[in-house]
């Protein structure tokens, strides 16, 4: 599965923006597509991860109650729609897919994006 993340940007703080992730194709019925993020230095951070099938979510803890992921079956596409930024979500977002229903670390990911920058200026 091929991976490709769009809608980065710069933004300024308190402002929305939305991820796009679009797939090359479907994926299987029990994958997990999620989200990552990572800034120079730092191990690359959860952020958020959906069933294809049943759109079950997770979400990490900084992210929750401002980020939301949810997903296009018709047209492959995962979204992470990103509220109510801070300086602090400054990173680059990754998008990844598993084939391991309940997926939420990096190591249980198998295909990933290039990823897309995401700067919040205060």
């Amino acid at each position: 599965v091929l991976l490709e993340e769009s809608g980065g940007g710069l933004v300024q703080a308190g402002g929305s923006l939305r991820l796009s992730c679009s797939a090359s194709e479907r994926p299987s019925t029990n994958y997990r597509m999620g989200w990552f993020r990572q800034t120079p230095g730092q191990e690359r951070e959860f952020v958020a991860a959906i069933t294809w099938l049943g759109g079950s979510t997770a979400y990490g803890e900084p992210m929750k109650e401002r980020f939301y992921i949810s997903r296009d079956t018709a047209s492959n596409t995962v979204y992470l729609e990103m509220t109510t930024l801070k300086p602090e979500d400054t990173a680059v977002y990754f998008c990844a897919a598993s084939s391991t229903i309940s997926a939420t670390e990096r190591s249980e990911f198998d295909y990933w994006g290039q990823g897309t920058q995401v700067t919040v200026s205060s």
